[in-house]
């Protein structure tokens, strides 16, 4: 019972902690956080398992502050005691806001800078002068400060945070992580938190825990069937963006929506595709710039898209073996465009708020893919839904998922999405003729034009353009040479073609647009029905003209 568990009242946490736990309308700490929390203000070194969404980032950051503003009471000096190690920029900028939520009381006492973004490490260089108390950062830039010596740990490390450590090893952070070490001081507290604990977890456990608590929290990496519903459907190529279509146009998926592929070129093909039919969304890939993205992000999270199209790029998973073939041929991949970052991360440990619904548009290639993934959704206490398009060829790699997952748990289990492709053939010539449209030519201008608008947002090209503002006027003025021609035609949906089993929940069009369109004068007295008007009819045959009053009031023809 709630009860019956420990409060954060009752774990010797700072007041100051207390009341900014109480601003996020926090009443009671996770699993996670109940159990973690008291044994790292013990000084004890912690590998933690526990399931995306819940509370891993505060059940570390709380007693780093707490044992900062203790440090504080007895030396006063200012220096850097916590480090912060993340696998990606993205998930940097998230933990550091979490800490600045946690420290909004006692700001002046602990201070935190994020350097894991792709600024140059002389920009950073001031900020790490100053000695903030705790530093977030992936490894590769920790140790460029480090060895640029614009960070110094050796004499002031009091704790080592490692987070979603099952990724750091598979981003490619081994040999920095290695040679990181060389920096720190011998005593130190150590805290692992991951989703999963893979071999790569275990070996970080023996470079860097002395004697560990190990807490597996949760018996499934993902919660149960009351919590988080997970479907999958059987559907090969074309059947994927048809079925896409449907749920997203009929608005039977409802709620903030993550669609994840498996490439960069996917990611453009699908926005485009849902273009056609006037369905707004976003990309965010490993192309974008840093910013880019977590702007996107922070977008989402407050409503501004309902979707967004993410690549959970495999390639990503060993940065080094695209430069490795590249350099073995001694020439440029054909296709490489532009050059991806290795930090970035989508599916991992980054917090989409109130997502409803995780959708994978292409299978992911690993369990551990999928489960962060689909941990996406059901954060905390609030339900969610997965579903998974898979294809005769991927069948092998379900099985993988499902057994890894009833492993743990029965209940966590793929069901069949109970849903009849015949029903939605009527839509398949509408999703041809769109598909029609989405060339390989309009997919490499979709890409060049975000490549051009990051041109023109750049910070460090303001005073290019200033001086040259003629190719800044060219710039602007460029037009794509091969855009994807949208059709008019289909951006609604005619009721004839909805299937007679969804006609009571389907929604082509809100009801704002209903009105409307019901409500718009016509000219020349021409009155048409709206769309609703035709259901159970034939529509060949509702289609009839009226025609206008004259003004000697004499009726027009039928």
């Amino acid at each position: 019972m709630a009860t019956d568990r420990l409060q954060f009242h009752e774990m010797g946490i700072d007041d100051r902690i207390l009341k900014a736990l109480a601003d996020l309308g926090w009443a009671q700490p996770t699993l996670i956080q109940e159990k973690a929390i008291p044994l790292a203000l013990e000084g004890k070194d912690i590998l933690a398992r526990a399931r995306t969404g819940s509370g891993k980032t505060a059940a570390y950051a709380v007693p780093v502050i707490q044992r900062i503003l203790s440090s504080k009471q007895n030396v006063r000096e200012q220096a850097v005691r916590a480090l912060i190690l993340v696998p990606t920029k993205e998930l940097g900028q998230q933990v550091q806001a979490m800490i600045r939520q946690l420290t909004v009381y006692c700001a002046r006492d602990v201070r935190v800078a994020d350097i894991s973004g792709k600024a140059d490490l002389s920009a950073q260089r001031p900020i790490l002068m100053e000695k903030p108390d705790v530093v977030v950062g992936t490894p590769s830039r920790v140790l460029a400060h480090l060895s640029a010596h614009s960070l110094d740990l050796q004499a002031s490390l009091e704790t080592l945070v490692i987070d979603e450590a099952d990724l750091l090893f598979s981003f490619g952070f081994e040999a920095d992580l290695k040679s990181l070490l060389c920096h720190l001081p011998k005593i130190y507290q150590s805290f692992l938190m991951s989703a999963t604990l893979s071999e790569d977890v275990q070996a970080l456990k023996e470079l860097l825990l002395h004697n560990p608590v190990i807490l597996k929290l949760q018996g499934s990496q993902l919660p149960d069937s009351s919590q988080l519903q997970q479907y999958s459907v059987q559907c090969e190529e074309e059947d994927k963006f048809l079925l896409i279509y449907t749920l997203l146009k009929l608005h039977l998926v409802q709620g903030k929506t993550l669609v994840f592929v498996g490439a960069v070129e996917r990611c453009y093909r699908l926005k485009l595709f849902l273009e056609q039919f006037s369905i707004p969304t976003c990309v965010l890939n490993s192309e974008l710039p840093v910013h880019s993205r977590c702007h996107i992000i922070t977008q989402f999270n407050q409503g501004f898209y309902d979707y967004i199209i993410a690549t959970d790029e495999q390639a990503l998973a060993d940065p080094t073996t695209t430069v490795q073939a590249a350099e073995g041929k001694g020439k440029k991949k054909k296709n490489a465009g532009r050059a991806k970052d290795k930090e970035y991360g989508v599916s991992r440990g980054i917090d989409f708020q109130n997502v409803s619904n995780v959708i994978n548009f292409d299978f992911p290639t690993t369990v551990e893919s999928y489960i962060h993934r689909v941990g996406r959704t059901a954060r905390a206490d609030n339900p969610g839904t997965a579903l998974t398009f898979i294809s005769h060829t991927e069948l092998p790699l379900l099985a993988d998922v499902e057994d890894a997952l009833m492993g743990d748990n029965a209940e966590c289990a793929l069901k069949p999405y109970g849903f009849k492709m015949e029903e939605i053939e009527g839509f398949r010539y509408r999703c041809r003729d769109a598909m029609r449209s989405v060339t390989k030519q309009a997919v490499r201008e979709a890409r060049l034009k975000e490549i051009k608008q990051e041109l023109l947002n750049s910070e460090k090209l303001k005073t290019y353009f200033e001086d040259n503002p003629r190719d800044l006027q060219l710039l602007r003025h460029d037009k794509d040479l091969h855009p994807a021609v949208i059709k008019p035609h289909l951006k609604n949906v005619p009721e004839y073609l909805i299937p007679p089993m969804l006609r009571g929940v389907a929604n082509p069009m809100s009801g704002r647009k209903r009105r409307k369109r019901r409500e718009k004068p016509k000219p020349d007295g021409v009155v048409k029905t709206t769309f609703k008007d035709f259901r159970g009819k034939n529509p060949l045959k509702s289609f009839r003209y009226i025609g206008g009053r004259s003004r000697g009031g004499k009726a027009g023809k039928s």
